[in-house]
């Protein structure tokens, strides 16, 4: 069982906890034996490093030429050898360098010094407004605990997008798998969601974007002034695997730790296949195994451990609501980082490149998505609407091959004729402007007055 770690504040004399508290507890660490390994080989992106016996995970800093401290973290073992992999692949390394410890690297700096600020997978400040006061510690990897402490999902939460408030209605401390191609509107369709979500604090994970997009996202939260609290962890695709898994666990932990607080938190990590990637260039380094489309059993097992992470603390009160974005390689949505994250998800929503191509935002399909949730967080009424819906929604994209080909004759199927003609309907109710918000009461008033004569 892992605890918390309490970083000492000055006003907090009593309680062990203030400078005599710190003070014994920087002795503590200064006695500690402190071994320094040394760097003996450099093998196409792996460190092989001797004298350095720490557990899996665990980071050092290695000396290059050029005076900087390059962090890296164990991967592997090879006889007496630790194998770890450099946070920065074009590091002037050289054999004997002196490899240092670094016990801060798996833990996550958390508080409200966070709130408006985008950090780094070491969890350092990118935005150039000054150190981060944080004055609590949490493990990267997350605090365990009971698994009788997660709470079912019970109430909607407003995600200010009509089709997924009345159609897909998502529940708070719901874990949902946003699947597209690549240039289909996930990024689009993420703003627009923070834009108008309810809750209490936003945490945002961006793994392996374009550098552009990480600065556009930042610019688009700024403009929202009045909009909820939110802190970025940012790193780009050109940043090492290390780097791209870390960011995500250190979105993961901060957002647990406002949950630990009784808050409503909205998690979004874009993308989980690029942390599914970083996981396996750094499994097949350390000689795993290739399975499935070159991924090593570690890549597609990583994915369950963190998305089991969010929901919701039946102790706290607090939710972790999950936003999980995974690119559909090819649209091949039997790709096995698509297959593992619907599969472990309470909900996937399913984006349409033919939707998208006919400039229909958000380009949604009704007909593959669904909210294993909703059933139990909506009314009778609510329901009936949405299976109404999905009915002729299915009919329409089921025949429609038909009734281009002119094969269909109108009369032969009620069913048919009446999703013939609701069809535009059904469209307008989908579309919505990339910054319209249209909360939870007016989507499904929409949707009950969608069918009406």
């Amino acid at each position: 069982m892992r605890n918390r770690s309490n970083i000492a504040t000055v006003d907090d004399p009593n309680s062990g906890k203030g400078i005599q508290g710190l003070l014994a507890r920087i002795e503590q660490i200064n006695n500690e034996p402190r071994h320094i390994g040394k760097l003996s080989a450099h093998d196409n992106g792996m460190l092989e490093v001797t004298g350095f016996p720490y557990p899996l995970g665990y980071s050092g800093r290695v000396i290059a030429t050029d005076g900087r401290e390059i962090n890296a973290e164990v991967v592997g073992f090879k006889g007496a050898r630790t194998l770890m992999i450099p946070m920065v692949q074009d590091a002037p390394l050289r054999g004997g360098s002196p490899v240092f410890p670094f016990v801060k690297s798996n833990e996550a700096a958390v508080g409200d010094a966070l709130f408006g600020r985008i950090i780094g997978p070491m969890g350092e400040p990118l935005d150039d407004k000054g150190p981060i006061l944080a004055t609590e510690t949490i493990p990267l990897s997350g605090i365990e605990g009971s698994v009788m402490r997660r709470a079912s999902v019970k109430k909607p939460i407003d995600m200010g997008i009509r089709a997924l408030n009345g159609l897909l209605t998502i529940g708070q401390g719901q874990r949902v798998a946003v699947i597209a191609g690549s240039g289909v509107g996930k990024s689009m369709l993420i703003n627009q969601i923070l834009d108008g979500v309810v809750a209490d604090v936003v945490v945002v994970g961006l793994i392996g974007e374009r550098g552009r997009e990480v600065n556009d996202f930042v610019q688009r939260r700024k403009e929202k002034r009045d909009g909820v609290p939110t802190i970025t962890v940012a790193v780009p695709a050109d940043h090492s695997p290390p780097s791209r898994l870390k960011a995500a666990h250190r979105a993961t932990a901060i957002a647990e730790h406002f949950r630990s607080q009784g808050k409503s938190v909205v998690l979004v990590i874009d993308s989980l296949t690029r942390v599914a990637h970083a996981q396996r260039e750094i499994g097949l380094a350390a000689g795993e195994p290739p399975t499935m489309k070159g991924y090593p059993p570690s890549a597609l097992s990583m994915i369950p451990r963190l998305i089991e992470r969010a929901g919701n603390d039946s102790e706290t009160g607090g939710s972790i609501t999950a936003i999980y974005t995974v690119l559909a390689d090819g649209d091949d949505l039997d790709d096995p980082i698509v297959d593992s994250a619907r599969a472990i998800a309470d909900g996937h929503i399913i984006l349409s490149r033919s939707l998208a191509e006919q400039g229909i935002f958000p380009a949604i399909d009704i007909g593959k998505s669904i909210s294993r949730v909703a059933v139990d967080i909506i009314d009778d009424a609510h329901q009936d609407a949405q299976i109404h819906f999905r009915r002729l929604w299915s009919v329409y994209e089921e025949n429609r091959d038909l009734v281009l080909m002119g094969a269909y004759q109108a009369g032969s199927d009620p069913q048919i004729d009446e999703a013939l003609a609701q069809w535009p309907v059904m469209v307008k109710y989908l579309k919505q402007k990339p910054r319209e918000l249209i909360n939870f009461q007016s989507s499904i008033s929409d949707l009950f007055n969608l069918f009406d004569p």
